[in-house]
C-alpha cells in the first residue's frame, strides 16, 4: 500500500467542504499517511492530524458566526484579530506541538518580510493554523517561531501540494474548494475590495502553476457553486459537497494506493 499524501486547499467558509470529504473517506476506510493544509484547509487539517473526527469538527462549525471567530482589533496591521478563532481552535484540538500530532502535518503561511513562503511544521499547531489563515489587511500578521509577519498562504500556495512530496507521500491527492475565479459584484469598500483584490491574485498564482498538476495523482474541486468563501453560512452545503466528492472519489483513490 503507497502513502497517501492530502493536501488541503484554502477557502473560507467553503473549506468546511473539507470536513465532508474527510467523513467520507474514513468511512471508507482511507485514511491519509500526511496531510497538508492552507487557512481554512490547515485549520482543518490540523485538527484532523491532531485526532478530532470530521463529525466532531462539523459540530464545532457549523452554526458558527464572523463575530465568533474573530474580533476588532487596535492593531494597525489589520482591522480584526484571530483571538476567539484561536480560542475555539484549542476548544477542539487543544494546545498540540506539531511532533504530538497522531498524522504528520504541515501547513503554509506567506511571509511577508521575505515575500515567500513559509512551510510551518514545528512549535505549536494552533498558532500555525491561524498564521496561515490571516488575511492581509483584514487580520493582524502573525508572528510563529523565526517567522515574524505571516498572513494567509493561500497568498502564495493555495494548495500546499510540495510538501507533501518531502514529508514521504508517494500518491498526491489535492482538494482545491475555491476552483476557478468566479465574476463578482463588488461593493467599492475598503474590504470587499482588497477580499477581491486578493482571490484575483491568488486565483492566478494557482492557475499559473497547473503546470505542477503533473505532481499530483489527483486534483479534485467539490461543486459549492457561487457560495462566497467570505460570507459565514451555507456551512452545511459546503460540508455536504465535500461528502459528496469524496464518497464519489473514493475507489479511485483506493486504486492509486
Amino acid at each position: 500500500m503507497k502513502k497517501l499524501g492530502l493536501a488541503l486547499g484554502a477557502g473560507g467558509s467553503r473549506g468546511v467542504a473539507h470536513i465532508g470529504f474527510l467523513q467520507a473517506l474514513e468511512e471508507e476506510g482511507i485514511r491519509p499517511d500526511f496531510v497538508t493544509g492552507c487557512s481554512m484547509g490547515s485549520i482543518v487539517g490540523g485538527c484532523y492530524c491532531a485526532g478530532v473526527t470530521p463529525q466532531a469538527m462539523k459540530d464545532a462549525v457549523i452554526d458558527l458566526k464572523l463575530f465568533d471567530l474573530a474580533s476588532l482589533s487596535l492593531n494597525r496591521g489589520g482591522l480584526m484579530k484571530m483571538d476567539k478563532a484561536r480560542k475555539r481552535i484549542v476548544s477542539v484540538m487543544g494546545e498540540k506541538n506539531f511532533d504530538e500530532l497522531e498524522i504528520p502535518f504541515a501547513c503554509v503561511a506567506t511571509d511577508i518580510i521575505k515575500g515567500r513562503v513559509a512551510v510551518l511544521r514545528e512549535g505549536s499547531v494552533v498558532d500555525s493554523v491561524i498564521a496561515s489563515s490571516s488575511i492581509p489587511g483584514v487580520f493582524t500578521p502573525a508572528s510563529v517561531g523565526k517567522y515574524k509577519m505571516l498572513v494567509d498562504g493561500g497568498i502564495l500556495e493555495r494548495v500546499p501540494t510540495r510538501e507533501l512530496r518531502r514529508m514521504g507521500a508517494e500518491v498526491i491527492v489535492a482538494v482545491d474548494v475555491l476552483g476557478n475565479l468566479m465574476v463578482k459584484e463588488v461593493k467599492g469598500n475598503l474590504v470587499d475590495t482588497l477580499l477581491r483584490c486578493i482571490d484575483i491574485m491568488d486565483t492566478r498564482t494557482t492557475q499559473r502553476k497547473h503546470i505542477m498538476r503533473k505532481y499530483v495523482d489527483l486534483w479534485l474541486e467539490p461543486k459549492l457553486g457561487s457560495m462566497d468563501q467570505y460570507a459565514v453560512r451555507d456551512l452545511d452545503f459546503a460540508y455536504e459537497k465535500g461528502y459528496e466528492l469524496g464518497k464519489a472519489k473514493a475507489d479511485i483513490i483506493r486504486s492509486l494506493l
